[in-house]
C-alpha cells in the first residue's frame, strides 16, 4: 500500500504542472493526444540518458557530473524529443506550442526521475518518502520545466522565422537551459547554496517563464492587438 501511495505521490506532480502549462496556451490548444506521447517519450528517454549519465559520472566524478554533465545530456534528451517529433507537424504552429511541448518532455523525464527518487526514499522509511515527494514535488519536477523552457520558447519563435531550427536563437536558448540547469544543480549540491536556490534562482526562473509564456502568446498569429 505504501509503494502505490509512493508511486502516486511521484506521478501526481508531473500531471499538475503539465496541466499548468498546457493551460496557458489559451489560443489554440494543442492536441492531447500529441502532448501525451511527448510526454511519454520524455518518460521514456530518462532510461538510456540515466545508463549513459552512470557512465560519464564514473569517469568524471559526482560533483562534476551533476554540475556539467547531467544538465547537458538531459536538456539535450528533451529538445531531441520536441524536435523530432512535433516539431515539424502542422500542429506546431504557434510560438507558445514550443513552451507547452517543452513541458511535456521535461515532466515526463521529471516524473520518472522523481519516482525513483521517492521509491529509493521508501526503502528508509514512509516519512522520508513523504518529505522527498513534498519538496521534488514543488521544486525539483517543475524546475526541469523552466530550464526546458528557455529551449521551448527559441523552437517555438524559430519555426515562425526562414531559418527554422538551424536559428541561433535555438542554439542560445539550449545554452541557457543548461546553465539554468547546472546552476541550479551546483547550488543544490553545495552546503549553503540551498537558500540562494529557494529564495533566488527558482524565483527568477519562474518570472523569466512567464515571460517567456506572455512574450510567446503576442508573437501568435491569432494574438488580437
Amino acid at each position: 500500500m505504501e509503494t502505490i501511495l509512493a508511486v502516486i505521490l511521484a506521478v501526481a506532480p508531473g500531471i499538475f504542472w503539465l496541466l499548468f502549462f498546457y493551460s496557458r496556451d489559451r489560443y489554440d490548444p494543442e492536441p492531447p493526444a500529441w502532448i501525451t506521447f511527448v510526454f511519454l517519450l520524455g518518460a521514456a528517454v530518462t532510461f538510456p540518458i540515466g545508463i549513459l549519465e552512470s557512465s560519464l559520472l564514473a569517469l568524471s566524478g559526482g560533483f562534476l557530473g551533476t554540475v556539467l554533465v547531467a544538465p547537458v545530456f538531459e536538456e539535450l534528451a528533451k529538445y531531441w524529443v520536441v524536435e523530432r517529433t512535433v516539431y515539424s507537424t502542422h500542429v506546431f504552429d504557434e510560438p507558445i506550442d514550443g513552451i507547452v511541448y517543452a513541458a511535456a518532455a521535461g515532466l515526463g523525464f521529471a516524473t520518472i526521475e522523481n519516482t525513483l527518487y521517492i521509491l529509493s526514499a521508501l526503502d528508509q522509511s514512509f516519512v522520508l518518502a513523504l518529505q522527498t515527494a513534498a519538496i521534488r514535488g514543488i521544486i525539483s519536477v517543475p524546475a526541469h520545466v523552466l530550464f526546458s523552457v528557455m529551449w521551448g520558447f527559441a523552437i517555438g519563435v524559430s519555426q515562425q522565422g526562414p531559418y527554422g531550427k538551424a536559428d541561433p536563437i535555438v542554439f542560445w536558448g539550449l545554452c541557457l537551459a543548461v546553465g539554468a540547469h547546472a546552476l541550479f544543480n551546483l547550488l543544490l549540491v553545495s552546503g549553503i547554496g540551498f537558500p540562494v536556490l529557494l529564495l533566488f534562482l527558482v524565483p527568477a526562473l519562474w518570472m523569466a517563464t512567464m515571460n517567456r509564456i506572455r512574450d510567446a502568446l503576442v508573437l501568435s498569429p491569432l494574438y488580437r492587438r
